[in-house]
Order: C-alpha cells, then structure tokens, then sequence
C-alpha cells in the first residue's frame, strides 16, 4: 500500500491533484502541557481499511507521529490517538512497509 497524500489546495490525492503543489506541508500539534511542535505532513496511509497520517517533527530528532485520520470536509481533518497498542504496533508495522517500498522505487 501506499501513502495516500493529499494536496493542501485541492485536498485531492496527489495522484488526481492538478495544482502542481510541491511544497510540503506543515501542521503545529499542540499537547496537553501546552507544548507546540512545527511538523512535515509526511502522508496520509491505510492500514486495515483505517486511514493514518504520519508527521515529522521538526525538532531535529528522528521521530515519526503517526495518528488515526478523519477527513471531516473541505481542508479540515481530525487527529486521532491510537491508544490500543496492538493496533498501534500494527499501524506502525505498515508505515515501516511503505517507506520500505518507496525506498525501493528509489
């Protein structure tokens, strides 16, 4: 499977996006402590007929976020946390695969 990634003007897959958008896209997450964190959209994924996003953060670590995904419409969408550990072991067992293959292609 592969990353699913959606074009920040259109919202279309980048697959069917006409707008050439090639920069890419950021998100600010907010935690609970109040802690900001600026991070690259990596992509939108699927994992079991479930959709997940994956976020780099740019912290310099070498960090992946990966939460549930909810387009709610138009641009907007929801994050979701995964708290059931196996399917957050599985979910990231998936993201392991993808960047795998598109590893590959390159």
């Amino acid at each position: 499977m592969a990353i699913k990634e959606k074009c920040p003007v259109c919202g279309l897959d980048i697959a069917d996006c006409v707008c050439e958008e090639e920069e890419p896209d950021y998100l600010t997450l907010e935690f609970d402590d109040g802690e900001e964190v600026e991070c690259e959209i990596m992509g939108v994924f699927d994992c079991d007929g479930k959709e997940y996003i994956a976020l780099l953060p740019e912290d310099g670590s070498d960090d992946v976020f990966i939460y549930g995904y909810k387009e709610i419409g138009g641009d907007e969408f929801e994050l979701i946390d995964i708290e059931d550990d196996a399917e957050f072991e599985k979910v990231v067992a998936e993201f392991d695969k993808v960047v795998a293959e598109m590893e590959e292609e390159e």
